[in-house]
Parts: structure tokens; C-alpha cells; sequence
């Protein structure tokens, strides 16, 4: 029994490939042998749609996101080190960071703009800690 397969990344990408079409794709990835997307082995399918991200440029998009999502993480975790957090165990990461009043979801979950908001947060506590208003001397 053929599992039904969803071709959209195929099309998606091929609307961003000026000059490409269909059947010179497929010939091409399957050496010869076909020129229909339905008789693609998955490796030939994922090989090709693969190629076609790295050259429409989906690929350099996805790893500077992942760049950006990286350095963002590891602000947030210095942070939480300066803070007293052991940031070597994500059981404490994640008990703090699900506190309602911090963010309310385990680290892993966060995404970009969640992870700059718990920045600021991150600094500010941090900033009270080191200079405390109500030190009266």
C-alpha cells in the first residue's frame, strides 16, 4: 500500500526557481529514470528538494536564524549563571524559567522575541540584586 505523500515543498520551492521546471528536475534527480514526482524514491525526493533550498537560499536564511537563536540562548543563559542558576542542569533551567513571573515555559520552548524579553527581565533582577535601593547605611 502507497502512502500518500504532500509535494508542496516541491512547488513552493520551484515558484522560487525562475527558469526551472518539473520534469527536468525530476529526470535529473532520478537519472533518467522518470519524470513524475510520484515515482521518486523519498532519498531522491529530499535530495532534490535540499538542493533547491540551497540554491533559492533557504538554507543561509535558516542557519543565520539559528545563529541568532544560538547567541540569544547563551546571553539568556550567561544571565542565569550571573544569577546563581546552575545552568549545567536544564531540570533547574527549566524549573526557573517556568516560574509564571519569569516566563512561564520550560527554555526549550522559547523563541526569539520570548528570549529577548527574558533578557531584559534576566538583567533587571540581576541589576537589583547588585544594587539594592532599599540599602539604607
Amino acid at each position: 500500500m502507497e502512502t500518500e505523500r504532500n509535494y508542496a515543498r516541491f512547488y513552493a520551492l520551484l515558484g522560487k526557481l525562475p527558469g526551472a521546471d518539473k520534469e527536468t528536475l525530476v529526470y535529473q534527480y532520478t537519472n533518467g529514470r522518470t519524470t513524475h514526482l510520484h515515482l521518486m524514491a523519498i532519498h531522491e525526493y529530499q535530495s532534490m528538494c535540499n538542493e533547491m533550498e540551497r540554491v533559492a537560499g533557504y538554507d543561509e536564511r535558516r542557519e543565520a536564524w539559528r545563529k541568532e537563536m544560538k547567541r540569544k540562548r547563551s546571553a539568556v543563559l550567561h544571565q542565569l549563571q550571573l544569577l546563581g542558576v546552575d545552568t549545567a542542569d536544564w531540570g533547574k533551567v527549566d524549573a526557573y524559567c517556568l516560574n509564571k513571573r519569569i516566563v512561564g515555559k520550560v527554555f526549550r520552548e522559547l523563541d526569539g522575541e520570548e528570549l529577548d524579553a527574558l533578557l531584559v527581565k534576566l538583567r533587571i533582577i540581576w541589576r537589583k540584586r547588585e544594587n539594592p535601593k532599599n540599602d539604607k547605611r
